[in-house]
């Protein structure tokens, strides 16, 4: 049984998951790892803080919460995986690849359980949604679209967007890793990712230092199917009508989840309307309890977690390969139409 737990990292993820720890596991003692804690506000949801890692560690806590910016998770995440404290990594793993895999060997060798916080693989819509794509009610999967977005500024009513992790190139900002979300879910849903053209924009005049807008084609594993999954994903920090929806176009009709009203559908072939498999009224802790309670789980019965390490990894990777290609990937120019023979192609 868990009887002291580490946050690492107070903004509002930090606060959320103590808040949920403790509703999960009521008289848990929390501990605060924070930058600096003289003269740092009170926090209801956690009983004392330290400034440093060592303090930290000599706390005896049995698990950590890693909600501090990106950028820093390995750091901090890898002396602790060294004193056997176990880890539930706020996503994405880190803002690079470098360090991970040393990370996830270190917990293996002190056999700590490494869970990564993908919260939305324990949404109860997408796990109906996940269910429904297996069951093939509208035949074999064929192409895979899916979007996200919401206008930064709304994220955090009442903090100044500019100063937050999702702004700020340094802590691991950008829509490509503070939504990696929608790249672990599609990896859940259709297998690993072997390959991916990408372009970047930072379209808005928002004041960041990272991209706002991210268009990505996925090439999925066809593992037994002789014919691969190709989809289509759209992210970006600009949309002020928030959306977070999954189309899946299948041989004889189309599934699709829309992820703000909790509901999964699907249109078969000669339909004049959609059908509702589920629909239900999702409250934001839901995902974030179940997933505390399948960390415990983990913890006590030494089974991996549904979200590992190596998934963590495998999403970091498809977002340094969409940088990537973003940044070096050639463009055809077609020319103009008019002109006749003024029109000309090639490629940049």
């Amino acid at each position: 049984m868990i009887k002291r737990l580490l946050v690492v990292g107070l903004g509002s993820i930090g606060r959320r998951h103590a808040r949920v720890a403790r509703t999960v596991l009521p008289g848990l003692e929390i501990v605060a790892l924070r930058h600096r804690v003289s003269g740092a506000p009170s926090c209801e949801e956690v009983d004392r803080s330290v400034s440093s890692i060592a303090e930290a560690i000599a706390c005896k806590p049995q698990a950590a919460i890693v909600a501090n910016p990106a950028s820093y998770h390995v750091e901090v995440a890898l002396p602790l995986a060294n004193a056997g404290v176990h880890l539930l990594v706020e996503k994405p793993i880190s803002d690079h690849a470098e360090g991970v895999s040393g990370l996830i060997d270190i917990c293996a060798q002190k056999s700590v359980t490494l869970m990564i916080g993908y919260n939305m693989r324990f949404l109860s819509s997408l796990r109906r949604f996940r269910e429904l794509i297996a069951d093939r009610p509208v035949g074999r999967v064929l192409s895979v679209r899916a979007e996200v977005g919401q206008y930064l500024p709304s994220w955090r009513p009442g903090s100044d967007y500019r100063s937050s992790v999702s702004a700020r190139s340094a802590l691991g900002g950008g829509v490509l890793l503070e939504l990696s979300h929608e790249i672990d879910y599609l990896r859940w849903l259709f297998g690993d990712v072997e390959w991916v053209s990408a372009r970047l924009f930072r379209q808005s005049s928002l004041e960041i230092d990272v991209e706002d807008t991210a268009y990505l084609t996925l090439g999925f594993a066809c593992g037994a199917d002789p014919q691969a999954i190709t989809g289509s994903l759209n992210l970006d920090f600009v949309r002020h009508d928030s959306t977070r929806s999954c189309t899946v176009i299948c041989e004889e009709g189309t599934l699709r989840w829309d992820a703000v009203a909790a509901r999964v559908e699907s249109f078969e072939r000669g339909a004049t309307e959609w059908r509702v498999h589920s629909s239900e009224v999702a409250h934001r802790d839901d995902s974030y309890g179940a997933e505390w309670e399948h960390f415990l789980a983990c913890i006590e019965s030494g089974a991996p977690p549904t979200v590992s390490g190596a998934d963590g990894l495998a999403t970091l990777r498809v977002v340094e390969a969409a940088k990537e290609v973003s940044m070096t990937g050639a463009v055809v120019s077609i020319g103009r139409a008019e002109g006749g023979a003024g029109a000309r192609g090639g490629v940049e």
